[in-house]
């Protein structure tokens, strides 16, 4: 009997044993999401493309013969409320490996903390150059920089002759950096700017703002925005009737959302996009059917970043067999890949450099890839003609 019981006490101590070690735990992985708040749709997006990229980790068997879950907090679009979110998920929920938030005003913020806890952090949808100008060894880039968010409208209209541009932009961190690149791009292509201005968050009225660009009659309009001005922005255009031959945003136009409010509205204005379907990535087919089969929906960039970002970060993971940050910030510094997102490289900084940007136009309700040419869907509609000719 003794026996008996002592081997029993054995098996189960073994499987209690079984039960708590690191092949048998779960691998959590932790983020921030702007769920709600100004960031919220492109946000949304976000969660979608993480959480596309974990359940296909996991039909693979997980990572270092574990299975992931993902915790994911709401961070309201605001950084101060990403910065408390990272400092829980790291010292409370134990997190093993950390992604980015969506926006740079909030990856600026939340990356402070992965930084002082030295959890390598992959940025999926932080695009400011100046995040990586910090000297930050922990924190790495997967989507284009802001300052070229809005080269392919400045291409377009140098390519039509157009002279002139006015400028505005939200007034955070992202915009700012998107509204400078495109004066900059706009100066060295010969093309004056006539105008530049920048509003406060939350912004819901531009009526002031337009009417003083109207009086100067740009030839393009470029709008260093987010989806919510985006929207505003061109319902006012209309209502104040103005009138640019080629009117361009950076986020927000990209969004399904953008047409299903506007409508006709929304026809021939230009949209910045990291990522479309039709992009010839390999890969890209299953990633657009697997996530319509999950969310009933057709991803956009912010998705496919989200997603790409994620299957590089678990790339890293099997190449490094660690989790080990300085490990994994070693094999992302050399790692060269086309994924269903694009091109990845990255500088020492972990500053990417080999991504590119789409332009897309809203035509006739769909988007059509219009710049650069090599992978354009088909051919910008110019000029805009005036709203009442629409």
């Amino acid at each position: 009997m003794k026996r008996h019981w002592f081997g029993a006490l054995l098996v189960a101590a073994m499987v209690a044993g079984l039960a708590t070690s690191p092949a048998a735990q779960e691998l959590k992985v932790g983020a921030s999401i702007s769920l709600t708040g100004t960031y919220a749709k492109p946000g949304k997006y976000t969660q979608e493309g993480y959480l596309l990229c974990e359940k296909e980790i996991n039909d693979k068997g997980g990572l270092l013969g574990r299975k992931v879950r993902f915790i994911i907090y709401d961070d309201k679009s605001e950084p101060p409320t990403a910065i408390k979110l990272y400092e829980k998920l790291i010292t409370e929920d134990k997190v093993e490996l950390v992604l980015g938030p969506y926006s740079s005003p909030v990856t600026n913020a939340a990356s402070t903390v992965s930084e002082k806890y030295k959890k390598l952090m992959m940025a999926t949808l932080a695009a400011t150059t100046s995040i990586w100008e910090r000297g930050f060894k922990y924190l790495v880039m997967t989507i284009s920089p802001a300052e070229v968010y809005l080269e392919g409208l400045v291409d377009l209209a140098v390519e039509r002759g157009l002279k002139t541009i006015a400028v505005i932009n939200e007034d955070t961190l992202f915009s700012k950096a998107a509204a400078k690149g495109t004066i900059e791009l706009a100066k060295k292509k010969g093309v004056q700017v006539v105008f530049h201005e920048a509003y406060p968050k939350g912004t819901t009225d531009f009526s002031a703002l337009l009417i003083k660009i109207k009086s100067l009659n740009p030839d393009v309009i470029a709008a260093g925005s987010y989806f919510d001005d985006a929207v505003a922005t061109t319902r006012q255009m209309k209502e104040l009737d103005v009138n640019p031959r080629m009117y361009g945003v950076t986020v927000g136009g990209d969004l399904p959302e953008f047409y299903q409010l506007l409508g006709k509205t929304a026809e021939f204005v230009y949209g910045s996009s990291q990522w479309e379907k039709s992009l010839p990535y390999p890969g890209i087919k299953e990633f657009v059917a697997n996530y319509e089969k999950m969310w009933n929906r057709e991803p956009v960039y912010h998705s496919a970043a989200a997603y790409g970002g994620c299957q590089i970060y678990a790339e890293a993971v099997r190449r490094a067999n660690s989790l080990d940050s300085d490990k994994l910030r070693e094999q992302l510094l050399k790692l060269k890949v086309s994924t269903a997102f694009g091109d990845y490289q990255v500088d020492e900084r972990g500053f990417q450099i080999a991504h590119k940007m789409v332009l897309h136009q809203w035509q006739d309700g769909k988007k059509v890839t219009v710049w650069p040419a090599a992978v354009a869907e088909g051919k910008p509609l110019y000029p805009t003609p005036p709203w009442q000719r629409r």
